[in-house]
């Protein structure tokens, strides 16, 4: 199956300052960003279009593209409300978990996802999977609260180890041809920070600044709002888990 990448200048918070558009089996449309001479060029093929999920980074195109291309437009089942605010556009169709969308080289398989945001999902074909935001080759992934989930995140992860493709087309950084290792390594640095933020806790911090500021040994200048973010979803992991308690306000050890 084919798979075009054409990498779009977008406002994102990803250092690329681009994200990954991706035109599969010559005819699905993946993550549009925004428009593009690059991404143009390609419409006399497109025939469908969806969304690894639904951050304006990945979703700006996609009005734009579906008028012009008249294209069938998909979204996650129960989440089309979501889709549409996100988009401007009322989806045609809906997937679920294991159901495909056709393309003129065949059918791509929708692979559940979630974590980095509650609708993300990935899209896979030939041990190839188009995985959004679900890894990168370098760096790590921000499963940012209230609607990032830790818990779902690393889930998602593992379920990527299990299946275990060729190669993961990511929407931020290189392609990756070993995702069996840049899983894990996501894994592992999550669970180190895991491991972090309990040691702060345990240490009497007892805010998320607090935490923030025990957990992270580097300057977060420009991004301390995610690192924040992403301190609450462990926090909301942990007190789902048991490991501490966590009232949106204070934490205490278990």
């Amino acid at each position: 199956m084919d798979w075009t990448r054409v990498d779009v200048p977008v406002a994102t918070r990803a250092p690329t300052g681009q994200t990954a558009a991706y035109l599969v089996g010559r005819s699905l449309l993946v993550d549009p960003a925004a428009g593009s001479d690059a991404l143009d060029a390609l419409t006399s093929r497109v025939e469908h279009i969806a969304v690894t999920h639904h951050h304006p980074d990945h979703v700006g195109g996609v009005a734009d593209y579906a008028a012009e291309t008249e294209a069938t437009v998909w979204a996650r089942a129960g989440r089309t409300a979501a889709f549409e605010r996100a988009t401007g556009v009322a989806p045609d169709r809906t997937f679920s978990e294991g159901g495909t969308i056709p393309t003129r080289q065949g059918a791509v398989t929708v692979l559940d996802t979630p974590g980095h945001a509650p609708e993300h999902v990935a899209f896979e074909a030939d041990d190839t999977v188009v995985s959004g935001d679900l890894a990168v080759a370098a760096g790590s992934v921000v499963v940012g609260a209230p609607e990032g989930d830790m818990r779902a995140y690393l889930t998602s992860l593992r379920r990527l180890v299990a299946r275990a493709p060729d190669r993961l087309l990511p929407s931020h950084g290189p392609r990756i041809d070993d995702p069996q290792q840049a899983c894990r390594r996501l894994l592992a640095h999550r669970l180190d920070r895991e491991w972090r933020v309990r040691a702060a806790v345990e240490d009497g911090a007892a805010t998320l600044d607090e935490i923030l500021d025990v957990a992270y040994e580097k300057d977060l200048s420009g991004v301390r709002d995610l690192a924040r973010a992403t301190v609450r979803a462990h926090l909301e992991k942990l007190a789902v888990e048991g490991a501490l308690a966590w009232d949106g306000e204070r934490v205490v050890p278990a």
